[in-house]
């Protein structure tokens, strides 16, 4: 599946000795320059502020590191060829040189396939990539605390949270907020922490809490809809999200979550598409990762209604979507 676009392509040109090239002397681990190049990204990522940072701010920067890489993998690639090397070679001034495009358009189908592989690469084995742009700590009125002991309590919770001590992590957070009941963050975490326990009417007790202070934080209503689902109370699930999208409706979460539900769990297949190919257009314009994870959940979609005979349902809502399959 890609989308449909006019593209124009951006080279510039390699030059080197051809003579100096021998097939003995190449010796290339496309696995290995794979890792190397997504390590580089990954360190890149990890450097990442995402403090008081909106979603699509943060996947800029994340693909900036990507981008960084793509064009050296493709050419590293290139240059390993040497069967389309010895294809290309042509004599200048009695040596033989050789003219590699490179081309660094984004809109291209060619730099995606490079890009892409290194991004697949870095969703599964770079875990910075997805606590950065899983990250929600853009800053309210009400999000943070003056009150130096709800700080105090507020970060002993954080320590206990970086162990994956939960429990305690939450005694802190609810003693922070003895200190500041205004303290928005302080119920978020309460929230997270007993989502990862398992108590999700807690979680959203906690997030519920937040929202009466906050009703624009982006954490809680993100995350009580995950609380909801984890319940299996769908609908509700689904209202949730479409509170955020209130909120904030360029959040391509908003509409893979909703696919996501309908996809999984209600099985309206149609619905589901038309929710998972807006999240795919937004994380594609916003250059987030996760439009790996919107087109594998279309691509299931597409097998179900194919069984039900839909086929032509699924292009439809394809083509609405400014979207072609392969």
């Amino acid at each position: 599946m890609k989308k449909s676009l006019s593209l124009l392509f951006i080279l510039f040109a390699i030059c080197f000795s051809f003579s100096q090239i021998k097939k003995e002397d190449i010796k290339f681990d496309k696995k290995e320059y794979l890792k190397e190049v997504s390590d580089n990204a990954c360190k890149c990522i990890d450097s990442v502020n995402t403090y008081n940072k909106v979603v699509d701010s943060i996947s800029s920067e994340i693909h900036s590191c990507i981008d960084k890489q793509a064009v050296a993998y493709q050419m590293g690639i290139k240059l390993t060829n040497i069967k389309d090397l010895e294809k290309l070679a042509k004599e200048v001034n009695g040596k033989k040189e050789i003219n590699i495009s490179i081309n660094s358009n984004s809109d291209s189908n060619e730099y995606k396939k490079y890009y892409y592989e290194i991004e697949s690469y870095l969703m599964q084995n770079c875990q910075s990539i997805k606590t950065k742009i899983a990250s929600n700590d853009v800053v309210g009125e009400r999000s943070e605390t003056k009150n130096h002991e709800a700080i105090k309590y507020y970060n002993l919770g954080q320590d206990e949270f970086r162990k994956d001590n939960f429990t305690k992590a939450i005694e802190y957070y609810k003693k922070a907020v003895v200190f500041d009941s205004n303290f928005a963050f302080a119920f978020d975490n309460i929230g997270i922490c007993s989502r990862k326990l398992g108590n999700y009417d807690d979680a959203i007790e906690a997030y519920e809490k937040s929202l009466k202070i906050d009703p624009k934080g982006l954490t809680p209503l993100q995350n009580i809809a995950i609380a909801y689902i984890s319940k299996k109370d769908y609908k509700k699930g689904v209202k949730a999200y479409e509170n955020l999208a209130k909120v904030d409706p360029k959040n391509p979460e908003v509409y893979y979550g909703i696919g996501n539900i309908y996809a999984q769990y209600l099985l309206d297949y149609e619905k589901a598409l038309d929710n998972l190919c807006q999240a795919y257009n937004l994380y594609v314009e916003q250059k987030s990762p996760y439009r790996s994870d919107a087109e594998t959940l279309i691509n299931r979609v597409n097998k179900e209604m194919k069984k039900q005979g839909k086929e032509a349902i699924f292009n439809e809502i394809l083509k609405k979507n400014h979207i072609s399959p392969e």
